[in-house]
C-alpha cells in the first residue's frame, strides 16, 4: 500500500517514521528542509493509496486542497485521506464533503499520546468516519496507534479530542492552582501529591505530569501551550454548536488564552502552573 503523509511537525515526524518499511511512502511538509529525503508537492505525496494530514489545525488542512499543486490535484477515487490533526468538526465534515464529491473517502484520526506516544508507536487514535472507512483506515493506524477507536461519524474524532484536552487543561489549572495554594499554607508538595493520587481528587496530571516535571523542575517542552488553548477553544465551540451549557470549559478556554498571550507563543502546556507560581511567589517543588 502506498502511502503519503503530509505534515513533519512534532508528532508527525515520528508516526512517518512507523510507516517506513511497511510499503512506498511519500512524505510533505511546509518547511521544506524536513522533507528533502522524499522532496514532494502535496499533490505529489496525494498520488497514494492513502494519504495521511497531520498539522495543527483543521484550516491548514484546508489551504492545502486547492491549487495545481493541491491535494485535490493529485488525489485519485478510491483513495482515502485520514487526518490525523487535532481539527475541528465543522471543517472536518466540509473536506469530508469536497472529498466524497470526487470518490475519496475521509477519516478525522486525531491522535492522543504525546511525543512519547508517536515515538513508541502508542498512540490513542479517534476515528471519526463511516463503517467501510474506519475498516480501511484501521490497519494504516495501527502502525502508530496502539488504540485505535472508531467514535462515530466525520467529525467525532475531532469532537472527542476537544473534549479530551478541555478536560487535561481544566485539570492543569486546578492542580495548579490547589498545589499552590497548599505550598503556601505549609504542605511538602511531596506529600500532598501522595495523598492527592491516594484520593478522589488524583489525575493524570498528578499522578504524573507534576511529579515528573513540576516537582522535579525539569518543564520538558512537549506540547505547546498555543495548541492546547486551540483544543479547548474547539471544546468551547462544539459546547455552543450542541447547545449544551459549558461554563467551566468556557473559562478554562479564557484562562488559557490569558495565560498564552503572558506566556507567549512558544511555552508548554504546562506552564500556567509557572504562571499560577510566580503570582503567588512560591514553586511547587521537592
Amino acid at each position: 500500500m502506498h502511502v503519503g503523509f503530509l505534515g513533519l511537525g512534532a508528532l508527525g515526524t515520528p508516526m512517518a517514521a512507523h510507516l517506513v518499511g511497511r510499503g512506498p511512502l511519500t512524505v510533505w511538509n511546509r518547511t521544506g528542509a524536513r522533507a528533502a529525503e522524499f522532496a514532494a508537492t502535496p499533490r505529489e505525496a496525494a498520488a497514494a493509496d492513502v494519504v495521511i494530514t497531520c498539522f495543527g489545525t483543521s484550516a491548514d488542512v484546508a489551504s492545502l486542497l486547492d491549487g495545481p499543486d493541491g491535494l485535490l490535484a493529485g488525489l485519485r477515487r478510491g483513495a482515502l485521506l485520514i487526518d490525523c490533526t487535532s481539527g475541528d468538526p465543522t471543517t472536518s465534515r466540509r473536506i469530508a464533503a469536497r472529498l466524497a464529491a470526487r470518490g475519496v473517502a475521509f477519516a478525522d484520526a486525531p491522535v492522543s499520546g504525546g511525543t512519547n506516544g508517536a515515538e513508541a508507536g502508542t498512540l490513542t487514535v479517534m476515528v471519526g468516519a463511516d463503517a467501510d472507512t474506519f475498516a480501511r483506515a484501521r490497519p494504516v493506524l495501527a502502525a502508530f496507534g496502539k488504540r485505535v477507536d472508531h467514535v462515530g461519524p466525520v467529525g467525532a474524532g475531532d469532537a472527542l479530542k476537544a473534549v479530551n484536552n478541555a478536560l487535561l487543561a481544566a485539570n492543569i489549572l486546578a492542580v495548579g492552582e490547589g498545589m499552590t495554594a497548599l505550598v503556601k499554607a505549609g504542605v511538602a508538595p511531596r506529600r500532598a501529591l501522595d495523598v492527592i493520587n491516594a484520593s478522589s481528587g488524583r489525575s493524570f496530571v498528578s499522578e504524573t505530569l507534576v511529579p515528573e516535571r513540576v516537582l522535579t523542575g525539569a518543564w520538558p517542552r512537549t506540547f505547546r501551550l498555543a495548541l492546547l488553548d486551540k483544543d479547548v477553544r474547539i471544546a468551547a465551540d462544539l459546547m455552543a454548536d450542541t447547545g449544551v451549557s459549558g461554563p467551566v470549559v468556557e473559562l478554562c478556554s479564557s484562562l488559557l488564552g490569558a495565560a498564552r498571550a503572558e506566556l507567549g507563543e512558544a511555552a508548554d502546556y504546562l506552564d500556567p502552573i509557572r504562571l499560577t507560581e510566580r503570582q503567588a511567589g512560591v514553586e511547587i517543588r521537592e
